[in-house]
């Protein structure tokens, strides 16, 4: 029996897919990273019976006329074998011992409503302690953001990216989200590692066309491929998203205004296998999108601050311009490559990857609205290159010690252009308010940084007896971009496992977190004194690194066959904790420090699986908090900055309670026409809104609800070219929930927004 309470299934995901097994529908019970002595005498077995299978096919193909080609034999089933033969080294260069892992595979990713179709993010939603927030962000264990993405175990540099997926669900073969005290290979961004194992020509080889769409002209046409030869692999999709619910509605309305958006994705895999001991794979991915952000009527403030309201401009322009006819947009572009070899060496096993990262984002404002409405029109370009290399070795010494050692370092250039238009003060009137020049004028600002980040580690796998695993390393981080740190950080995690199907485990893990390089500008705040854009205070201390001591430990256990649970707690003390906001007109977040920061909270989860059923649920208690903004002052009340500095508040997205459930049922499922029914819920106790101090109200609680019906047919059309054909219904806010994400208000909170209403999809997909 497979123990899926201990281990991520993508481990094992080829040679599930030759034995014919599945994985849960959802995402697994919490898991500690680690193989009981069951899961490797399974593990072993499993492989075993793949390899025998894969070696009659192969000796029953040599003697088949028709399987055979120029002579030369098919040697596919022994490519499958070597696939998942290379494809379990590679997970095993980067265990999750002691942390806590939530598993999608690639059934769970299909069950959950949208499927592929669905944003990366509402996926990561059904694991216990995601939040969801506004422009696609997610909150896990209430950081803002600190989360890495990585694709095949090699870490992206992060992007731009606000509003966009750049990373589409329809990319996974199945993936995995990591949090808690982090093993020592883990660096930078350590809220939540979102690991991806790419969809390959070996495990989805053949072709799937897919239209889908419904209300507010959503239309999203897709296509994927894959195939393999001897010993190349190819594997391309591509898609094109047109909807107007690009960005977040700023009103409870059922259609936002001005909300149109077209985006562009494309990934493609090529993977050359030498042979059983190294393997070459590149990956390269487009993502190109293109926003309206939707217009918020009836608005009559002039200008950001409320001193301009008397002024004599304000009066002469209040009413100029109708809110709802706003004309703002911004464009995003990610451009990435991965380039890996793969080797096996006795008994080191290593993966090194170069990579590169182009992201950049453009505003372009309303250029009268804008000025009426916020005092500056800012056009706004960004853009930062990144290139790198990570190298991970597994080393196993004995049977009782593995070491794993490597490092990554980050080279990036970060420019950033602004156009900014606004009016100039000329003096003061009688009564002291100040007065304006009725002639706009314009600031030109630009800057550019090349700076670099760098991270090296090792780390001991100690199993001390059969029930008893302690896993600890040093990791030595350094970042030299617009702050200067370093840090040596000492990491240890413990699992034991007293009884058949339980695991306790304990943890500590030292961080140190770069400010994210494209989110810190360089403005000069000299330029804009005495105009219509002047900020509060000119204050602007330059963001810092963020250290950490974290702490967490939990139990799961296994209370009957398919049926898993688990608990979780943890505590972060922070120095220096990094926040993001979006200040201005520009959707673009910006990162600042508390010079104190406190998180805390616990998890619950369980799973049961069990022929056609799949049922999960999740919840989830936190708290985070912070003190005394000490950078990037001048985006920030003066007012704010002085409660602030000796008094702890919420930050912006501390959500107290969020939970997640779902259920499945597959109808015939022993047939080739199976329908599957499924449904989901999201609840949350609501992010943070100003009240009588900062942050110091919550949102409104809300819960959501989504349905899901699959029909599959084989061999609809009865021709030997066409494969599965697949029809969907999916509707998304199933009670038609009007509920708001944010007011609008709060540290860092640039607009209102609303959670998307009831929507309808449907879709068809062909396989061939």
């Amino acid at each position: 029996m497979l123990y899926r309470l201990f281990s991520r299934p993508s481990r094992f995901t080829a040679t599930l897919l030759l034995c014919g097994t599945t994985s849960a529908a959802y995402a697994q019970t919490a898991s500690f990273g680690v193989s009981t002595p069951a899961e490797q005498e399974a593990r072993t077995k499993l492989h075993r019976i793949a390899t025998d299978q894969a070696n009659v096919t192969a000796i029953r193909t040599a003697g088949t006329p028709s399987a055979t080609k120029g002579g030369q034999t098919a040697a596919q089933p022994e490519q499958v074998v070597v696939t998942a033969h290379l494809d379990a080294e590679r997970v095993g260069l980067q265990p999750n011992t002691g942390a806590t892992v939530f598993s999608f595979s690639r059934q769970g990713i299909d069950t959950v409503p949208q499927g592929d179709n669905a944003p990366l993010n509402q996926i990561l939603l059904q694991a216990p302690g995601v939040a969801q927030d506004s422009y696609g962000q997610i909150h896990v264990r209430g950081d803002h953001n600190e989360v890495q993405f990585r694709l095949d175990g090699v870490q992206l540099p992060e992007g731009l990216t606000v509003f966009g997926q750049a990373l589409m669900t329809r990319f996974a073969n199945n993936m995995s989200l990591t949090t808690g005290a982090l093993p020592s290979e883990y660096g930078f961004d350590q809220a939540a590692v979102i690991d991806i194992t790419t969809k390959n020509g070996t495990t989805n080889p053949g072709g799937d066309l897919s239209i889908y769409g419904g209300a507010r002209d959503y239309f999203f046409p897709s296509l994927q491929y894959g195939f393999s030869h001897g010993k190349w692999d190819f594997f391309a999709t591509g898609d094109f998203v047109h909807d107007r619910v690009g960005i977040e509605n700023p009103t409870s309305s059922f259609n936002a205004i001005h909300d149109l958006s077209n985006q562009y994705h494309f990934l493609g895999h090529v993977r050359y296998t030498a042979n059983d001991t190294t393997r070459v794979s590149l990956i390269a991915g487009v993502s190109n999108a293109e926003y309206q952000l939707p217009n918020n009527p009836g608005q009559q403030r002039q200008f950001a601050d409320s001193s301009y309201l008397g002024s004599s401009l304000s009066q002469q322009l209040y009413g100029s311009v109708d809110s709802a006819s706003l004309n703002e947009r911004q464009k995003e572009i990610t451009d990435f490559g991965i380039l890996s070899l793969e080797k096996e060496l006795g008994v080191i096993n290593l993966q090194t990857s170069a990579f590169v990262r182009y992201s950049s984002l453009g505003y372009s404002p309303d250029p009268v609205g804008d000025l009426v409405y916020n005092g500056i029109a800012q056009r706004a370009e960004r853009g930062v290159f990144s290139s790198g290399n990570q190298t991970d070795f597994t080393w196993h010494v004995s049977h009782d010690h593995t070491i794993r050692f490597g490092g990554q370092a980050f080279i990036e250039r970060n420019i950033s252009k602004t156009d900014s238009t606004v009016f100039s003060e000329i003096g003061d009137d009688g009564d002291g308010n100040p007065v304006y020049s009725t002639t706009p004028t314009t600031i030109h600002q630009g800057s550019g940084l090349t700076g670099w980040i760098w991270g090296l580690y090792a780390q001991d796998e100690w199993h001390v007896t059969h029930n008893f695993i302690i896993n600890y390393g040093l990791r030595y981080d350094g970042v030299s971009e617009y702050t200067h740190a370093q840090q040596l950080s000492p990491r240890i995690n413990v699992v034991y496992m007293p009884w058949r199907g339980g695991a306790l485990h304990a943890g500590y893990s030292r961080y140190l977190t770069p400010p994210p390089f494209e989110q810190v500008g360089g403005t000069s705040l000299a330029a804009f004194a005495n105009t219509s854009a002047a900020p509060g205070t000119l204050q602007d201390s330059p963001v810092k690194a963020e250290r950490d001591h974290y702490f967490d430990g939990g139990i799961a256990q296994e209370i009957l066959p398919g049926w898993h649970a688990s608990f979780d707690a943890y505590l972060k003390l922070a120095h220096n904790l990094i926040d993001e906001g979006q200040f201005g007109s520009p959707v673009i977040l910006s990162a600042f420090n508390y010079r104190r920061g406190q998180v805390h909270g616990y998890e619950f989860s369980t799973t049961y699986d069990h022929g056609p059923w799949s049922l999960y649920g999740n919840a989830a208690w936190s708290r985070a908090i912070g003190k005394d903004i000490t950078s990037a002052q001048w985006n920030f009340d003066p007012d704010d900055l002085a409660y602030i500095q000796h008094r702890w508040i919420h930050l912006d997205h501390d959500q107290r309670w969020t939970a997640s459930a779902g259920a499945a049922y597959s109808f015939f499922h022993k047939t080739g026409h199976s329908l599957r029914v499924s449904g989901t819920m999201v609840y949350g106790s609501g992010l943070r809104a100003d009240g009588a101090v900062p942050n110091g109200i919550s949102v409104p609680q809300y819960e959501t609800f989504n349905l899901s019906a699959v029909q599959s047919f084989k061999d609809l059309f009865h021709l030997s070219f066409l494969k599965r054909t697949q029809l969907r219904l999916d509707v998304i806010n199933l009670f038609d929930k009007r509920y708001e994400l944010r007011t609008g208000s709060g540290i860092g909170v640039g607009a209102p927004q609303w959670g998307l209403r009831r929507t309808i999809y449907t879709g068809i997909s062909q396989r061939f």
